[in-house]
């Protein structure tokens, strides 16, 4: 079937990982991309979104928009962190079932695993242990993303497919002070750092947990192969239709090596410290990718790569703001 004719929603296509899957739309000649801003579109108004999609007619979506923060972010604004997630997922996914959507993507996250889950971990570890504390509102939220496009599957024969990102980074990520995630955090605190002449920067925890990283625009081009798969090849290739699947690079590395080679490319020369009073969170978050590499994809972009790419994003978001 031809899809470049496709009126495809993207959900969120201001944000990093939206931005991608958009930009990669894009790039393969999709013609009719159709993108709300937050202040044309509230997605946790259910009355709204039915109206858009009553009006906008999409043939396919992909859900990316969320509200998404680090490990002080998620503490901070717990309430914040369930509530919108829920009813984003709950607004889009119900009301393109009503709109007839033929496909939908769901963009989860490593989080909804158990916080000792083996690794690398399976998507069969869902559920069968006890969440990470700093960050379990919105697991519990993309949780139950998860079960909204199993039950419209499962009742409704729904084309409605789940996928399960690791931690991602790359251009148009958030480097705010105090709500970012851990890459993009490091790359602003090291590039203050050495602007200020500082001789050491503290980060968070004892540095011992490790992390797995992909660049975003390799996550885009795995969610968009994956939608582009007809339903048989996508159903052979998990446990059932209604699975989510892993997409990773299936590489982690501690975050005191991550810190030293997030230096090493902004150019610091200074003391890692590392402020073991300060959570670690997770302690190893590895992702089995088999199902994914059986699907035909593998990332593309090396981790030093991404960074330099990242970090070049960075400079220019700073030159613009300056």
């Amino acid at each position: 079937m031809n899809e470049l004719n496709d009126r495809i929603y993207i959900a969120g296509h201001a944000g990093m990982v939206g931005g991608a899957i958009t930009r990669c739309l894009a790039q393969q000649g999709h013609r009719n991309l159709i993108t709300r801003a937050r202040s044309e579109l509230d997605l946790t108004d259910q009355a709204e979104v039915r109206k858009f999609f009553e009006i906008a007619r999409p043939e396919q979506v992909y859900l990316a928009a969320a509200k998404v923060g680090g490990i002080h972010a998620n503490n901070t604004y717990p309430a914040e962190f369930i509530y919108e997630n829920l009813m984003v997922e709950a607004n889009v996914i119900h009301e393109a079932w009503r709109a007839g959507v033929r496909k939908l993507l769901l963009l989860g996250s490593s989080c909804i695993y158990p916080r000792l889950a083996s690794q690398p971990i399976n998507e069969s570890a869902l559920l069968t242990g006890k969440l990470e504390p700093t960050n379990e509102p919105y697991a519990i939220a993309k949780i139950a993303g998860i079960k909204l496009c199993e039950s419209y599957n499962r009742q409704y024969d729904c084309d409605f497919r789940s996928v399960m990102p690791t931690n991602l980074y790359g251009p148009g990520d958030n480097y705010h002070k105090d709500n970012s995630h851990v890459l993009p955090a490091l790359l602003r605190r090291f590039h203050e750092a050495k602007q200020t002449g500082a001789r050491e920067v503290t980060i968070w925890g004892s540095g011992t947990p490790k992390r797995e990283f992909l660049y975003v625009d390799d996550m885009a081009r795995g969610c968009v192969h994956l939608m582009q798969l007809p339903r048989e090849a996508y159903a052979a290739n998990t446990e059932t239709m209604e699975s989510h699947i892993n997409i990773g690079t299936g590489e982690d590395l501690s975050i005191l090596e991550l810190a030293t080679l997030v230096a090493r490319i902004v150019g610091f020369e200074g003391e890692i410290r590392c402020d073991r009073s300060k959570p670690d969170g997770t302690p190893r978050k590895l992702l089995d990718v088999s199902r994914m590499h059986a699907l035909g994809w593998r990332p593309q972009v090396t981790l030093e790569g991404g960074i330099r790419m990242a970090y070049e994003d960075f400079l220019k978001k700073n030159l613009r703001m300056a």
